[in-house]
């Protein structure tokens, strides 16, 4: 459980980091930053990349339900790895903390707010948040800890 600090951390940066963006910022607001970086306020009431944006609500609770799912799902499975890993509970605790920073939206505001906006001329990526990038990161962290793990004997080698 040593890894919650980061799923704390987490959560409070992408929790606070929304609130400069929606106390500064009108909605579709963009502040261009670098050539290919904006600030913008979006409302994405979906899933990652707006997907299920216009799923007539159900999505809000439905999404809520998987988030919380996931989240003590890794609750239970972080004290139970070992401790002399660092690459899996990094990942997890991650994950944990973007799922739980985005939950906190869809409960409060039944939308996640959205605002890093990258670019190349007119075409963006979909907007995401600090959360995104931590389940992102996580991610990746969890494929890249599957793929370099060792077999548990020669005779899985073969």
């Amino acid at each position: 459980m040593k890894w919650l600090w980061l799923s704390a951390a987490v959560v409070a940066l992408d929790q606070a980091t929304k609130y400069l963006v929606a106390r500064n910022f009108e909605l579709h607001e963009a502040v261009e930053i670098l050539p290919f970086f904006s600030l913008v306020l979006v409302h994405n009431t979906g899933a990652a990349f707006s997907m299920l944006h216009d799923a007539g609500g159900w999505q809000r609770w439905g999404l809520s339900a998987l988030a919380g799912a996931v989240s003590i799902a890794i609750m239970v499975w972080l004290p139970r790895l070992r401790a002399s890993s660092w690459r899996l509970p990094l990942a997890l605790a991650l994950i944990l903390g973007g799922t739980l920073g985005n939950l906190c939206d869809r409960l409060a505001l039944g939308y996640v707010i959205d605002f890093l906006d990258f670019y190349i001329g007119a075409r963006h990526w979909p907007a995401f948040n600090v959360a995104d990038s931590a389940i992102t990161v996580g991610a990746l962290l969890l494929i890249l800890d599957t793929l370099r793990r060792e077999p548990a004997n020669a005779a899985e080698r073969s």
